[in-house]
């Protein structure tokens, strides 16, 4: 297979592209560059030095090696979607959004134009042809590192021209590889946090939009004013340091409405429920939910999986009712349903 890899610079694409080239794939690593050279905050995932790295190791693969630039689509539909949100009183995760939008979209058509038959990447997930379902199906890594929660939003054509040749494999036996084929990234740590902002989420917030935090409420749930907060982008839901009240007992973020410019608040307790909706779905081994479905549940990436009961609610929309209330349920959040190992889709908190 003509096969271009998405080569981040960091281990687990590296990884993934030495195992095509031993697979016998015909093999090119690609880069897809995000922030602009201009930008000095650029650090993290996809940087300057990033590209360099995968660079060097498309060297020591003996393989070919592009950069992409996608600085236009990531600030257009990762960026200002990231922005726009927080603004709005919603926690976005522009991982998904990244991966939705850039990685199995806009870099897959820009392989299928180029003549590659397929993209791959270092992802810890399984991609398989299901007869029983005669669909492409996603399903949980057994790796500890399983990254299945993040891709719930691939369609059929990206799952059928992607290879995730990591699949199965542990952290620790990646790095093994890596050393053993000395390749100059055997050792570097995972990217952490989200790529494009270094520092506070709120000062990233206002410096790219010029738009000044306003000040507001915190309400009890009743609607009574316990305090000024100092803008809502710099709160989010479950959170409880730095909120700049005293009360007996520990308060927790439960809701922020960027309507009326409140933040509620209340104790432990507030924080649980028991049911969310969701919208902008995506179904996998199903073309949508036409009857209730009983699955289980991630509310966030390194969330334990709950009993739910997924009911469709709408033109792409659902309700998932959950057995035992649920913590900080987070509107912007993806919610990803799955039965076993299969990954039936999932959809945005709202």
């Amino acid at each position: 297979m003509k096969v271009l890899v998405g080569m981040s610079g960091g281990v687990d694409s590296s990884i993934a592209a030495l195992l095509l080239v031993k697979q016998g794939h015909d093999v090119t690593g690609v880069t897809a560059k995000f922030r602009p050279d201009s930008d000095k905050k650029n650090r993290g995932c996809c940087s300057l030095e990033d590209i360099d790295d995968a660079r060097r190791v498309a060297y020591k693969l003996c393989i070919d090696h592009i950069v992409m630039n996608f600085t236009k689509e990531f600030e257009d539909e990762v960026i200002k979607d990231f922005v726009e949100n927080y603004k709005n009183g919603i926690t976005p995760n522009p991982c998904i959004m990244c991966n939705q939008k850039l990685k199995f979209d806009s870099l897959l058509r820009r392989a299928i134009s180029l003549g590659f038959e397929g993209i791959a990447t270092g992802h810890y997930a399984v991609i398989e042809h299901s007869s029983e379902y005669d669909r492409w199906i996603l399903k949980k890594s057994n790796s500890s590192k399983d990254q299945s929660y993040v891709l719930y939003g691939m369609r059929q054509e990206q799952l059928s021209r992607t290879l995730m040749p990591l699949s199965n494999m542990q952290k620790e036996e990646v790095r093994k590889i890596a050393a053993e084929y000395d390749l100059p990234v055997a050792n570097k740590p995972d990217s952490q946090e989200i790529c494009f902002v270094d520092g506070k989420y709120s000062d990233f917030i206002h410096d790219y939009s010029g738009d000044k935090p306003i000040p507001g409420y915190f309400v009890d749930d009743k609607g009574t004013t316990l305090g000024k907060h100092s803008g809502i982008t710099k709160y989010t839901i479950g959170q409880r340091k730095g909120l700049g009240l005293s009360f007996k007992e520990p308060m927790f973020v439960t809701k922020i409405d960027a309507r009326t410019n409140t933040i509620t608040i209340g104790n432990n307790l507030k924080q649980y429920k028991k049911t969310l909706t969701a919208r902008d779905l995506n179904f996998i081994p199903i073309e949508n939910l036409k009857k209730p479905m009983n699955v289980l549940a991630k509310l966030r990436y390194q969330a334990k999986p709950c009993e739910a009961l997924v009911t469709p609610i709408g033109k792409n929309r659902i309700r998932a009712d959950f057995l035992e209330p649920q913590k900080a349920i987070t509107p912007g959040q993806a919610v990803v349903f799955y039965q076993g190992d299969l990954v039936i889709g999932g959809g945005i908190i709202e």
